[in-house]
């Protein structure tokens, strides 16, 4: 089975566009990826990565132009029979290792965190969800010594959530509305206002996405200026 997908995005007056195809090979995943580099001066190997995945195992991507092999590895083991879900992600180029655990504690609560080996840069997140219908996520940054604060809910059935999100590092205020159906395809609109800024300009994202018969999907993005 083959899928494609095809993502564009224009924002203040520059374009970019991601192609990508993957086959499946028994329980082996082969992609290939592809931006608008690999054929703005004709064909090349500028922006192609390829990469072979397991899902819910392993991940090793390879990119031609920089020569650079990331490896994403997974796993998921108990502690006191709750799941503890952890991924391993090294970067060769930049000797970069981020190591990611999720534990579920019971449908309602989780805890996670990231870690960057090597530097302070770690992030502690907890989970609540009240049912499917909301969700509240606290996060705590070590590097920033500041919270994060995101909360979703779902309106007009399961299609639709809408999300609110602060930084208080940034006093970035964000709200967003995403719908997610297969039968008229998802899209998702952003609004984004730096209320450090003196002029509070609001910063607006669309995003849509159709399916075709769940082999093909094109994504297009537009920022206005």
């Amino acid at each position: 089975m083959m899928k494609a997908s095809v993502k564009g995005k224009y924002d203040g007056g520059k374009s970019t566009g991601v192609g990508s195809v993957a086959f499946n090979a028994g329980d082996i995943k082969l992609r290939a990826t592809m931006t608008d580099a690999t054929f703005v001066a004709g064909p090349s190997l500028n922006g192609l990565s390829l990469a072979v995945e397991k899902p819910g195992f392993f991940i090793v991507e390879y990119n031609v132009p920089k020569k650079d092999v990331r490896f994403q590895f997974m796993n998921t083991v108990r502690v006191a029979e709750k799941p503890l879900n952890l991924t391993y992600i090294h970067s060769r180029a930049d000797n970069r290792t981020i190591v990611d655990g999720s534990l579920l504690i019971d449908p309602a609560n989780k805890v996670s965190a990231n870690y960057m080996v090597g530097t302070n840069n770690c992030k502690l997140k907890y989970t609540y969800a009240r049912g499917k219908i909301a969700t509240f996520e606290p996060c705590y940054d070590f590097a920033k010594n500041a919270w994060d604060f995101a909360v979703s809910k779902r309106v007009y059935g399961d299609e639709d959530v809408v999300k609110a999100t602060y930084q208080t590092s940034s006093k970035l205020l964000g709200v967003e509305w995403s719908r997610n159906s297969k039968s008229t395809g998802s899209f998702k609109v952003c609004a984004s206002v730096n209320l450090a800024e003196e002029v509070k300009t609001p910063k607006l994202t669309a995003e849509t996405t159709w399916n075709l018969e769940n082999l093909m999907s094109f994504t297009i993005i537009q920022v206005p200026t």
